[in-house]
């Protein structure tokens, strides 16, 4: 067996002047929690001491804590294709021949991991979820919800001008963030740590929150028209915002101070999503573009053109090798991001895509439609695996849970349905919504969901 069948791949490469090996992509800038990936550094020269290892569950990784130089490092083996059913031995002599930190003597214990992670692959595979609590979250419509990387809370965005910071276990009110003047629209977590909250509004201002004690730490001004997405970057240093006034901007969030401001939409710009690494943004646009952006430099790297109707959504797959797009012209559109060329469309659906999304592994498309079906492809052969038909209504987001086997959509037809991937037949409806449901998230574990809807509830099911 090949070991880029574990995505084992090397390949040479410099950092910061040392010669060096890494699997992939480099991740050095990551934060060490268990959410993101790092780079499998073989250096050469120098001791190198493994300290532990830590486990990544979503996608299935291993992290290794090492010394080198009296400095702590970190590396990572991703195993994107490891599922359930993996030769977890075949997998491990791959590891131990890749990687010289996995000796002999550390085998049984890495053996122990992949079992640990294919344990947590099968859990919450055929589980239910009943709904746990009704909240009475604001006074108007929600916009948005997001869970935190724990899933011990999460927050709500509504155009009564407010977000709410919630506790997922008792359905308690945490904090109220309260100064927008407008539409709170756009709403995230700064995941994986969640000690901090950003929200966009129409009134054309971005605002950052303290988690703990609700103050608003700073307040980001200079689009000139409604704020409708943004995203932390995997570091927690930046934040981006993308505006009807056809810019995007990156902030600091230590300072507050505006490092770029991203030129070249021509309409306004309606998704945005930063890769795994944080050093690219993907922007799109009602021009019917899709903008790749160099973070660190603020440079266009490639403009997507294909799309002959207004982009709805955009996002990366985990490796940084792929970015999907949906569109208002009924179609969703696969494009290698190193090149910047489309790699393959999917033009099954009869009405506008809405939403897009991979899967934690990068594996698997889910696409959602004003047509009422949502669908799932595979990334690898570009098969549709499932249709997901149920629904009456249009279907405004779609997401996968952490494992991979099940897909849930938010309708306008007030309910939330959940999906079995591969056979496509709907396991569960979520209903008691009595009207729309705008937005929907699993947490990071997969055994709970929040669904938000212009009733002016949000329900929790667990």
């Amino acid at each position: 067996m090949a070991i880029e069948k574990y995505r084992l791949k090397l390949i040479t490469e410099k950092y910061s002047g040392t010669q060096c090996w890494h699997v992939f992509h480099l991740r050095t800038r990551s934060p060490v929690l268990g959410s993101h990936g790092y780079s499998l550094l073989v250096w050469r020269g120098g001791e190198m001491k493994l300290k532990r290892f830590l486990l990544r569950y979503y996608p299935p990784g291993i992290i290794l804590e090492y010394v080198k130089g009296g400095e702590i490092r970190t590396k990572s083996i991703d195993l994107l294709d490891l599922t359930p059913e993996t030769d977890t031995e075949e997998l491990l002599a791959e590891i131990r021949k890749s990687e010289p930190l996995v000796t002999w003597s550390r085998a049984e214990q890495v053996r122990q991991l992949l079992r640990t992670l294919q344990d947590k692959l099968r859990q919450h595979v055929e589980r239910s979820f009943p709904l746990f609590k009704v909240l009475q979250a604001h006074v108007l419509p929600l916009t948005n919800v997001a869970f935190n990387k724990s899933g011990s809370s999460f927050i709500t965005g509504s155009y009564d001008r407010t977000c709410k910071i919630w506790d997922t276990a008792s359905g308690e009110e945490l904090q109220s963030l309260e100064g927008h003047r407008n539409v709170v629209y756009a709403i995230a977590f700064n995941n994986p740590y969640g000690d901090k909250v950003a929200t966009g509004s129409f009134d054309k201002t971005c605002k950052l929150w303290s988690v703990e004690t609700g103050k608003c730490f700073h307040t980001f001004w200079g689009h000139m028209a409604e704020i409708v997405c943004l995203a932390f970057n995997p570091q927690s240093t930046l934040v981006a915002t993308g505006s009807m006034d056809t810019l995007a901007k990156l902030w600091d969030v230590q300072t507050g101070e505006e490092v770029a401001t991203l030129s070249g939409h021509s309409a306004e710009i309606i998704s945005l999503a930063f890769n795994t690494a944080g050093d690219r943004l993907v922007t799109g646009s009602f021009d019917r573009t899709v903008s790749l952006w160099d973070v660190p430099t603020g440079s266009c790297v490639h403009t997507l053109i294909g799309h002959r109707g207004e982009i709805s959504s955009v996002q990366f797959n985990w490796d940084c090798s792929l970015i999907v797009t949906g569109s208002m012209d009924r179609t969703c559109r696969v494009w290698d991001a190193p090149a910047g060329k489309c790699v393959f469309t999917f033009s099954d659906h009869e009405d506008e895509v809405l939403d897009v999304c991979f899967d934690c592994t990068g594996q698997l498309i889910a696409t959602a439609s004003a047509d009422g079906t949502a669908r799932v492809y595979s990334a690898a052969t570009n098969q549709c695996i499932a249709k997901l038909q149920g629904h009456e209504g249009e279907i405004s987001k779609v997401c996968f849970n952490p494992q991979g086997s099940r897909v849930l959509t938010a309708s306008v037809d007030k309910t939330a349905r959940l999906w079995d991937v591969r056979s496509g037949e709907c396991v569960q409806v979520l209903g008691g919504h009595t009207d729309e449901i705008f937005s929907c998230a699993f947490n990071y574990e997969g055994d709970a969901i929040i669904t938000g809807s212009k009733d002016n509830t949000c329900r929790i099911w667990r």
